[in-house]
């Protein structure tokens, strides 16, 4: 996977290889990324080069960095584009400059950065690469960590800076990896949104001598730009073309920064966003930077997305519930909201035991004075009012219905009216001698206090500790704001993973959901600890569509939690069948958000229905391979599908979102399915009819929706 040849170095992983090499001058340069080639093809060093200034007759070639695909580029040495790594001074001084010294290989190993969440071999085989530049006038060495997976196309990339020198140096920008590729044309899709509509992918073109950053500085990883960007070529498509990902395994303050030159050269770095980003470095300390995935398909943007969804299953999520069967859960929030007694609460989980749910979650009101958004966040004692028997009075009477217990929590928060906050003000997150900003009539708890974050863990760990709980819903409802510092935001990321570890760690079987006002925090560092994430609090069956689609470029539908809720919508107003609202919840981590008990005999039985299909889908779900066919972004329908991977299964969703001509199928397109076996017959088991998977495969299928707007018609096929 990993070999050296005369300063030259080749990584390989399955169907990719990386190659860099040193340049006479000691500059880590790259040659190639992408699909296999063999070492006798590369190229001569003279080759490699670009001078773009005319060579005067019987002069030697000066280098010039601002051209050099360079590895690991720094501020202001002749490379005058975006650096990698600012490094100052105690002088003020921020020029750097980088030459190589060394090497080593760790055979079977992944090296693992100190205190943030990490990749790790598995089952499988990885190597780690570790090449070492340094500036000899600074005494300042940077470890570059390649990590190579055998049965991967993922490549992790980290970096680690260490002070040599006896003062202490100033990091102003230190990213996780830096790629210059070849001169072509280049378009890039990046993930934004905001609350409702999270993580909508935008294509745009790469310009000659433009720079665009896709960056997030809220203290957490949100809904306005997921730290997931793609660079593909013109003519990619889910199928076809070439595409690079890049994916940083980060929860805080990050930032892609995609800059062509006036060449056409790309550079795309990525890191913790350098907004307000200051590190002292003392005489003898290093900094280890987040891992970074990089992904690289040849075949489209599915086969890319595919490769992530295994590659976090396999090599960085830890839960035990990674490949485990989850619950299908009924949550209390748009049943009640803050206004329920335990009766009521009770009442719901009969009814949703009746109809199949598995684990009944108490959302938010639970807990002291909490009867608004306004008050007793921090103060985590039940309140007795609406639990006369506490939490563990309440999971008992659960259990005799035959539910588990599942929790709502905001640790990281405490509000203004709560006895914590009157107790300890000087808690919160904020400048000293400032009045600090209130949202949601609350503050964000500074984690980096070791009393805090003792208390937040000691707090969480006691209602753990009180009450049969299986599953805990973790959210955090504000961004950060008043920070203290420069660097500030990179502490509380680590103080975060500090506590998630510890609790994760602590209680292993207890299934914990990652939440951050809705869809914020969806990233892969959080994947780390948990193995589910709430995408959005939109639970609009359409709208959910393209919320899902996007989110699947990047991860994985285990991943994904989908929930059908009441109509009309509690976001959008909009009245979809209980019938489409159940089919698009399938595609995920299935549960249900609506009160059951409001519901007509004939509905609760169709509920009954859709549980045992999404029991019946989880399997795939956790550990199939996963196709968008259609497009809710470009086309008036959603198609998705999730084969096994041994072909022996698949479920396809098809959606269509505003009806067409009656019943007229000639004006239908047939639609081609993907990843089955063509020499076997299925059997689709919703409907009774059989096919051979060369006609799914090679002719396709109309379907034959309901006449109705918002409509979805479902396959579950099995091979015969």
């Amino acid at each position: 996977m990993i070999s050296v040849n005369d300063r030259t170095f080749h990584l390989r992983g399955k169907a990719y290889c990386y190659v860099f090499y040193v340049s006479p001058e000691g500059y880590l340069l790259n040659f190639h990324y992408g699909r296999h080639i063999p070492p006798a093809d590369y190229a001569s060093e003279a080759g490699l080069l670009f001078e773009p200034y005319p060579q005067l007759r019987g002069e030697p070639m000066q280098r010039n960095l601002s051209t050099w695909p360079q590895e690991y580029p720094t501020y202001g040495h002749l490379d005058m584009r975006e650096p990698a790594l600012e490094v100052e001074n105690g002088f003020g001084n921020r020029i750097t400059d980088l030459r190589y010294k060394g090497y080593r290989i760790l055979r079977n190993e992944a090296a693992a950065p100190e205190g943030l969440p990490s990749v790790f071999a598995g089952s499988s085989t990885c190597d780690t690469l570790q090449i070492t530049p340094g500036d000899p006038a600074l005494r300042l060495e940077v470890v570059l960590n390649y990590i190579v997976f055998a049965d991967s196309d993922i490549l992790v990339r980290s970096a680690m800076i260490r002070n040599c020198s006896e003062a202490p140096v100033r990091l102003t920008e230190v990213s996780s990896f830096s790629l210059d590729l070849p001169i072509r044309d280049y378009e890039a899709v990046s993930f934004s949104g905001d609350w409702g509509r999270e993580r909508r992918p935008e294509r745009f073109a790469l310009h000659q001598g433009s720079t665009v950053e896709i960056a997030d500085n809220t203290g957490r990883s949100t809904r306005w730009n997921n730290p997931f960007v793609m660079v593909c070529t013109p003519e990619c498509n889910e199928e076809h073309g070439e595409v690079y990902g890049f994916n940083l395994i980060y929860s805080g303050n990050h930032s892609t920064v995609l800059a062509m030159d006036t060449a056409n050269h790309l550079r795309v770095h990525q890191g913790i966003s350098p907004r307000n980003f200051r590190w002292e470095l003392a005489p003898g300390a290093s900094f280890a930077t987040p891992q970074s995935m990089l992904g690289y398909s040849s075949s489209g943007f599915g086969e890319l997305s595919r490769t992530c969804h295994v590659f976090l299953k396999e090599h960085l999520m830890k839960s035990v519930f990674v490949h485990r069967r989850r619950p299908v859960l009924i949550n209390s929030w748009e049943s009640f909201y803050f206004d329920f007694t335990e009766e009521q609460l009770l009442s719901l989980a009969r009814t949703a035991k009746d109809a199949g749910v598995e684990l009944f979650v108490l959302d938010d009101g639970w807990f002291s004075k909490r009867n608004s958004a306004r008050s007793s966040l921090g103060d985590w004692c039940e309140s007795t009012e609406k639990l006369p028997q506490g939490l563990a009075g309440f999971a008992q009477k659960l259990r005799e219905i035959g539910l588990y217990f599942g929790l709502w929590l905001e640790p990281e928060m405490v509000s203004s009216d709560s006895d914590l906050y009157r107790a300890h003000p000087d808690w919160i997150i904020r400048v000293p001698q400032t009045e600090p900003t209130q949202y949601r009539f609350q503050y964000v708890l500074d984690l980096t206090k070791p009393e805090v974050l003792a208390f937040v863990q000691g707090a969480v760990c006691r209602i753990l500790d009180s009450a049969s709980i299986s599953y805990i819903k973790w959210d955090m409802n504000r961004m950060i704001s008043d920070v203290p510092r420069p660097g500030y935001a990179h502490e509380y990321t680590l103080a975060f993973y500090r506590l998630l570890s510890a609790l994760t760690e602590k209680y292993p079987e207890v299934l914990f959901e990652g939440c951050a006002s809705g869809g914020g925090r969806f990233d892969a560092g959080l994947l780390a600890y948990c193995p589910q994430i709430w995408p959005s609090d939109n639970t609009d069956a359409m709208m959910r569509l393209k919320i899902q689609y996007a989110t699947s470029f990047a991860y994985p539908v285990s991943a994904i939690c989908n929930h059908v809720s009441a109509v009309p919508n509690h976001q959008t107003h909009r009245v979809t069948s209980l019938e489409t609202r159940g089919n698009v919840a399938c595609a995920g981590i299935f549960g249900c958000e609506l009160d059951l008990r409001r519901l007509t005999p004939e509905e609760l039985a169709q509920v009954r229905s859709q549980i045992e299909l999404a029991k019946a889908v989880q399997p795939l779900v956790l550990d199939g391979d996963f196709y968008r066919l259609r497009s809710p972004f470009e086309t008036n329908e959603c198609v998705w599908e999730l084969v096994s991977r041994d072909a022996s299964r698949a479920f396809v969703l098809c959606s269509r979102v505003l009806a067409v001509i009656a019943r007229n199928r000639y004006y239908d397109p047939q639609l081609c399915l993907k990843g089955l076996d063509e020499n076997a017959v299925y059997r689709d088991v919703l409907h009774g009819t059989q096919y051979s998977g060369a006609l799914l495969m090679n002719r396709g299928i109309v379907i034959d929706y309901p006449v109705e707007d918002f409509a979805t018609y479902c396959l579950l096929l099995e091979r015969m």
